[in-house]
């Protein structure tokens, strides 16, 4: 019989924005580096919640090749583990360490696979992850849009910077796989959808919510259709490294996640222009639409696959 998982989490993203000169940590701005056991206790007494999605910053913790500081890790996840709160533990959310750079660089998925690795070895415990978070939302927002990370704003930093975060991705879910076997991946993504605002728009819309669904394509090993493939191609995806991607997916370990915000309803013009729609789906409470992602995306876990409260 399916159970159903409630949960809550605490934001740790931390882009860089001015040119890297700034860097935008949600942690520090909540205070969670001073309140964490505050904000434990009111998630484990408060709300009576059993599963956080929780992670520190990437940067924090990954100081180099090989170095880590897990100080403040080995604190929070113990304090977790004592209080039998489930972590669902957040790798990477919107940013990267200085040294890394940004996400152009071609060496990021090694070196975060390697971090995964070393977090899984440190919490062997640690059964459900999220490798990286919202892997569109931070392409998009950091190579086409231009806001975070690398501040890019053309098809080609968009490809670079989304092959190389699904495929950091993918490469953690194989490194973590090495020492949980029976790890979960609790995958999360935005839930874009593009409304046509006129006749002569309905390409161009059509264009974008197919490219909305890129991440997932290429996560879980989903062919995509032939103006897709044009596009990565177009912009630097090589065939190497799209039958990479269509060979080496782990989908069978996953759980796919959608986030629905108000902003990830678009309307687009004839000369594919977007701007914020507003609630459009959303507001009738019908997101069957925006959520109609191929089959192969999603996976249902029976019961014997979550992890039971202790005790039980």
């Amino acid at each position: 019989m399916a159970r159903f998982m409630f949960s809550t989490g605490i934001e740790n993203s931390s882009p860089t924005i001015e040119n890297g000169r700034k860097r935008i940590d949600e942690m520090a701005a909540s205070r969670h580096y001073e309140c964490w056991r505050e904000d434990f206790a009111l998630v484990q007494e408060d709300l009576a919640v059993r599963t956080l999605r929780y992670g520190l910053p990437l940067y924090k913790v990954f100081l180099g090749p090989g170095r880590f500081d897990w100080e403040f890790s080995d604190l929070t996840f113990g304090d977790l583990k004592a209080r039998k709160i489930i972590p669902i533990a957040d790798l990477c959310h919107f940013g990267v360490p200085d040294w890394i750079g940004n996400f152009q660089n071609p060496d990021f998925p090694h070196l975060f696979a390697s971090y995964a690795r070393a977090f899984a070895e440190r919490f062997p415990w640690v059964q459900l992850y999220t490798p990286v978070n919202e892997m569109y939302v931070c392409a998009t927002y950091s190579a086409a849009y231009g806001w975070w990370n690398e501040q890019l704003r053309s098809d080609q930093g968009f490809v670079t910077s989304l092959k190389n975060i699904v495929k950091a991705n993918i490469l953690a879910m194989h490194s973590i796989l090495a020492v949980r076997p029976d790890a979960i991946f609790v995958q999360s993504e935005s839930s874009e959808y593009n409304h046509a605002d006129n006749p002569k728009a309905i390409p161009p819309a059509e264009y974008l919510n197919e490219r909305r669904f890129l991440s997932l394509d290429l996560n879980y090993g989903n062919h995509v259709n032939s103006e897709m493939y044009r596009f990565l191609r177009d912009n630097g995806m090589t065939d190497e490294e799209y039958k990479f991607f269509m060979s080496e997916h782990l989908k069978s370990h996953c759980i796919m996640g959608n986030d629905y915000y108000e902003r990830n309803e678009h309307s687009v013009d004839e000369h594919g222009v977007t701007a914020a729609a507003g609630e459009i789906f959303g507001v009738q409470r019908d997101h069957a639409p925006i959520l109609r992602a191929l089959p192969f995306a999603c996976h249902a876990y029976r019961d014997e696959h979550l992890p039971r409260p202790a005790g039980r």
